[in-house]
């Protein structure tokens, strides 16, 4: 679906699990895909290169390198997991178990951010990636350089961060009142 304001067109993709609708104007790969863009360079595409095939191939290498170094960090992470350490000294064998207890933390968020750079990197081949999965409206340059595994648009963040903050708020409340 399109809607033409003052002479440029916005595009915006229906939100509808079953069927997915891709706009046209969007899918036209530009000259500049043969070379890899930069950031400048992406920023300053106009809004009908939006996800063109030069801008997916710039998610595509960002996600594919945060991959690589997640995966590399990982091997890391599990080789100091694995280490038998025995220390005679209490404070040691203290700061050790708190050191294992971060890294096994820490390789829990990588692995949550690891299948959402795998979702995003099926969303690029789907070639449905930088539209929001709740409105279909894109999500934008900025927010996706910011954060690439980004999967719903800014004001759909804000208002479901507002919703959570307020039932977090009005659940709180109610238990002081009690």
């Amino acid at each position: 679906m399109f809607h033409i304001f003052t002479s440029t067109f916005v595009m915006k993709k229906t939100a509808s699990p079953n069927t997915s609708v891709k706009p046209v104007a969007a899918r036209k790969p530009s000259a500049k895909s043969m070379h890899a863009l930069t950031e400048a360079e992406i920023r300053g595409m106009p809004p009908s290169d939006y996800m063109n095939e030069a801008q997916l191939e710039f998610f595509r290498r960002r996600l594919t390198d945060m991959r690589d170094e997640m995966l590399s960090r990982e091997q890391g992470s599990k080789e100091r997991l694995h280490q038998n350490e025995t220390h005679a000294d209490p404070a040691d064998r203290a700061t050790a178990e708190e050191e294992h207890f971060l890294d096994l933390r820490l390789r829990e968020r990588e692995s949550l951010l690891l299948r959402k750079i795998d979702e995003s990197l099926r969303l690029i081949h789907s070639r449905d990636y930088g539209y929001c999965a709740k409105t279909g409206e894109p999500i934008g340059i900025p927010r996706l350089l910011v954060r690439p595994t980004a999967t719903v648009c800014i004001d759909v963040k804000d208002r479901d961060e507002k919703l959570a903050t307020h039932s977090f708020a009005a659940q709180h409340s109610s238990r002081r009142s009690q």
